[in-house]
């Protein structure tokens, strides 16, 4: 019971806290709200897309966007062969030479170029900076995680409090009540019960210790005379013979 209106009085405080500040204006023609037509999500039409070949097999995937400097799309990355990612190769493809298809929902890319001898004959695609190490994305995503996670924090407090803002202070008012009908007079009826505890243990330890009274030892008692043995009859002396 303790531990719960201490709980709810932490609650209290941090609800007291000062709001942040809600400032922020949005600024005309830099976000989007909403996809409009002929519009579409790389992930959805592109990225991670199967290829097909002119006879429908799928040779490859699409793993990665190739832009020029306007940040246009030039081509893709696709990777070929291999099993499971394990021994894959990739090769670049230039976006005109791709068929992308997408009815009623369903996308199809096509590569009719794609044949087994000339995926082979391939070479794998250069970049001129090197893969970023796992090391760079653990940073990346440690910091990525960092910073979302301090505007989720202040979204969720905001929303919080705008919802449940009643329902609090309603709670630590019963929180409150119930200290006062409850908890208190339990917590003064255990301190008063350690005192009287406390006070009889202390005259216990101050009381003179208690005299014992010797015993009384008996007197000793005298051994008994030793019983006269009664005196032996004379015999009978026998006449002397003539």
């Amino acid at each position: 019971m303790h531990r719960g209106v201490l709980a709810l009085a932490a609650v209290a405080a941090l609800w007291t806290a000062p709001a942040f500040a809600q400032t922020a204006t949005v600024p005309q023609d830099v976000f989007l709200t909403s996809q409009g037509d002929g519009q579409y999500l790389a992930k959805d039409l592109i990225l991670g897309a199967k290829v097909h070949n002119a006879e429908g097999a799928i040779v490859g995937d699409i793993e990665d966007l190739i832009l020029n400097a306007d940040n246009q799309i030039q081509g893709v990355i696709m990777g070929v062969g291999g099993f499971a990612g394990w021994g894959e190769k990739r090769v670049g493809v230039a976006l005109s030479a791709l068929q992308i298809k997408n009815e009623n929902g369903v996308v199809t890319v096509t590569l009719p170029q794609a044949t087994k001898e000339t995926l082979e004959a391939l070479a794998t695609f250069e970049r001129k900076q090197p893969a970023k190490s796992l090391l760079d994305r653990a940073i990346e995503k440690a910091k990525e995680l960092s910073d979302k996670g301090s505007v989720t924090a202040k979204d969720a407090y905001d929303k919080a409090k705008e919802e449940a803002g009643p329902a609090l202070e309603k709670a630590s008012e019963a929180a409150k009540k119930t200290y006062e009908e409850s908890v208190k007079p339990a917590l003064e009826k255990a301190g008063e019960a350690t005192k009287n505890a406390y006070d009889a243990a202390k005259e216990t330890l101050q009381a003179p210790p208690a005299t014992d009274t010797p015993a009384t030892t008996p007197p000793a008692t005298e051994p008994a005379a030793p019983a006269t043995p009664p005196a032996e009859t004379p015999k009978e002396t026998p006449p002397a013979s003539p």
